[in-house]
């Protein structure tokens, strides 16, 4: 399964202690210090990259760390500068602090970049402790240490489209006949258990569809797989609702999956939303027709009819979506 979610933690580097040291030569028995500056730890920052998907990576190793900076040498050289560590995410991304919930930053735009942990500054080598009074310090200042922080880190796909709806209603038959996208497909419920995501081309106009799986009553309240997925609705500008045409409650399926978006986030009913009957090669068209128009009237609304697996009505729904 997709992986959406991640807690991970993070450690910037810390900074090198600064050298005791004095200088030595031939015929300068006692010379001055001359201890050099610890070198900063590296940041760490959290790239969005193009060519992520998932927190897969995230899953596996909990613990991103830069490395510390190197402790000062003599005469008065300064350690190197720890290497800093970037993080890559893909894009939708959703960086939280752990503790209160706090978001730290949104990750939408391709190679947007921030610096999420700063490094430990070095400490100062024996040289900067040198006074009138005081000729030969025996001390330096040590490295601070560098930022830590645990992170969560929340995944919500970015598309265009999203395809909701119950499970077998067609929404991955749908996907696979409007996109390059090759979800698995089967009669039965609850077949794709992580949202896929495909690009449509029509005309001259491009956008990107995703199928979000898992949504049953009390889907918002974790039952089933809803509420895994419900937050990739919420990137999305269109909902296209799928309905069976062969359901015996087409209204109460409708309001079934408003209820649980309303649930999740109010926000999610002001999205614009289409709504298909799909299905409807299994029935004589005048059949589909009329069960069409009783339903509009029932909720008010325009409805399309569709056949993912035919591709009836399919150009006039991809035209509803680009007009």
């Amino acid at each position: 399964m997709i992986t959406d979610e991640a807690k991970i933690i993070i450690k910037a580097g810390k900074g090198g202690d600064g050298a005791v040291s004095f200088h030595r030569e031939k015929y300068v028995p006692k010379g001055g210090p001359d201890g050099g500056d610890g070198g900063d730890g590296g940041d760490i920052y959290i790239v969005c990259d193009p060519n992520a998907h998932t927190l897969t990576d995230f899953a596996r190793k909990k613990e991103w760390v830069a490395k510390d900076g190197e402790n000062g040498k003599k005469k008065r050289q300064k350690g190197a500068d720890g290497k800093d560590f970037e993080i890559k995410v893909p894009p939708g991304t959703i960086v939280r602090t752990l503790s209160d919930n706090r978001i730290l930053h949104d990750f939408i735009k391709i190679n947007d970049k921030i610096k999420i942990a700063r490094g430990g500054r070095g400490g100062w080598g024996n040289v900067h402790f040198a006074t009138a009074t005081r000729q030969a310090p025996t001390f330096a200042k040590k490295g601070e240490p560098g930022e830590d922080l645990v992170l969560k880190l929340e995944l919500k796909l970015i598309a265009d489209v999203g395809l909701i709806g119950l499970p077998n209603s067609g929404k991955s038959t749908l996907l696979s006949r409007i996109s390059n996208a090759r979800p698995k497909i089967a009669d039965y419920p609850f077949t794709t258990l992580e949202p896929n995501l495909g690009a449509v081309k029509i005309h001259d106009k491009e956008f990107v569809v995703a199928d979000i799986p898992g949504l049953i009553e009390g889907a918002s309240k974790g039952k089933g797989l809803g509420d895994k997925f419900l937050r990739h609705a919420e990137r999305t500008k269109v909902l296209v609702h799928l309905i069976d045409i062969n359901s015996k409650h087409l209204r109460e399926d409708y309001e079934t999956i408003r209820k649980e978006l309303e649930a999740w986030n109010p926000e999610l009913l002001k999205k614009e939303e289409l709504v298909v009957l799909n299905k409807a090669e299994t029935m004589e068209e005048k059949s589909a027709k009329k069960i069409r128009n009783i339903f509009s009237k029932e909720i008010n609304k325009d409805v399309l009819l569709c056949s993912a697996v035919s591709g009836m009505g399919v150009e006039k729904l991809l035209h509803h979506l680009t007009s």
